[in-house]
């Protein structure tokens, strides 16, 4: 994957002032992405200097120069919940059944689940649960049903780290025929310990190609005494089955290089977030020849872009001497 040449292509610096929550901020970083009335639009993950974390949405015509909404984003109903929401972060988005449906992780008491937002318009936008019972993260919904039912890929948190934070080293494929409750269905990988993905969740929602879902997903090293690597991977996984891992990259496609990577709030952090395709065949499926944006939270602190080809990602799939 190439770089943009001018990344990072979102600081704190472009995000406008809104008081009393947005003022001076210090970072944004891990966007959910999508294309919608034919322009690239990101929901992006604000933290301020109290370290609360808002949404704002921005929009562009080329995919490089956003302009950034000065309004937070509010999800109608949240408010409903009684337990304890302390923050709503790294969105992901996906559009299926004419509705753009917006997963994200909830900070709670003790614990990170899964909640769901959804919107017509990118202007209101509803509450609609916290999908997940237990601990979870990395919740990203597939672009269409299987059998009706809808599918999703996530990341159970069962490891408990020793600062009391617990993470997870599987991604796992959920069904739902209500988008609420969910049921988990198998295991689809797991991390591979000493190696760059001993921690793995995944990135953006899967895109369909007709070799299979091709899947960007991070992976964390942390064999390494001075601190977690987080680095971009790729797999392919069955079109009927997606459970079933036809393809996964043995090395990453994206690590921490850069200035602007290796230095922030959490320094050696590449984290894909939010990808768009621009080319699809009359069936549906991304053309291999497709530029594909991938949309990157850099040491989460700032925001990068990632340019590639659909064909580019399937062959670095099967890279696994």
């Amino acid at each position: 994957m190439n770089r943009y040449k001018n990344n990072p292509i979102l600081t704190r610096e472009d995000i406008p002032e809104i008081y009393p929550q947005l003022v001076d901020v210090s970072s944004v970083f891990n966007p959910g992405a999508i294309k919608f009335n034919n322009k690239y639009l990101l929901l992006l993950r604000v933290q301020n200097r109290g370290r609360e974390t808002y949404l704002l949405k921005a929009e562009s015509s080329d995919g490089v120069k956003f302009n950034i909404d000065n309004k937070i984003i509010t999800f109608e109903g949240i408010e409903k919940v009684e337990d304890n929401i302390y923050h709503v972060y790294d969105p992901r988005i996906t559009f299926i059944d004419n509705k753009y449906y917006i997963m994200f992780a909830v900070d709670m008491d003790g614990c990170c689940k899964l909640g769901l937002g959804v919107t017509e318009d990118f202007k209101k936008y509803k509450f609609l649960g916290i999908v997940s019972g237990k601990d979870n993260r990395n919740g990203v919904i597939f672009p269409e049903k299987f059998s009706g039912k809808f599918y999703r890929l996530d990341r159970p948190n069962k490891t408990l780290l020793d600062n009391g934070v617990t993470t997870g080293s599987e991604i796992w494929l959920s069904s739902s025929e209500d988008l609420i409750n969910w049921k988990e269905e198998a295991k689809v990988m797991e991390g591979r310990l000493h190696y760059w993905d001993e921690m793995i969740g995944a990135g953006p929602p899967p895109i369909k190609t007709k070799k299979g879902w091709l899947l960007v997903y991070h992976g964390v090293a942390g064999h390494f005494a001075s601190s977690n690597i987080y680095q971009g991977g790729v797999a392919l996984l069955d079109l009927k089955n997606p459970a079933k891992v036809l393809y996964r990259g043995r090395q990453n496609i994206l690590e921490p290089r850069e200035i602007y990577e290796l230095t922030g709030q959490v320094p050696n952090v590449c984290f894909p977030s939010g990808m768009i395709v621009d080319e699809f065949d009359d069936e549906g499926f991304v053309k291999p020849e497709s530029r594909v944006l991938i949309y990157y939270g850099a040491a989460d602190t700032v925001v990068g872009l990632l340019e590639t080809t659909v064909q580019e990602l399937i062959d670095a799939s099967k890279v696994s001497y």
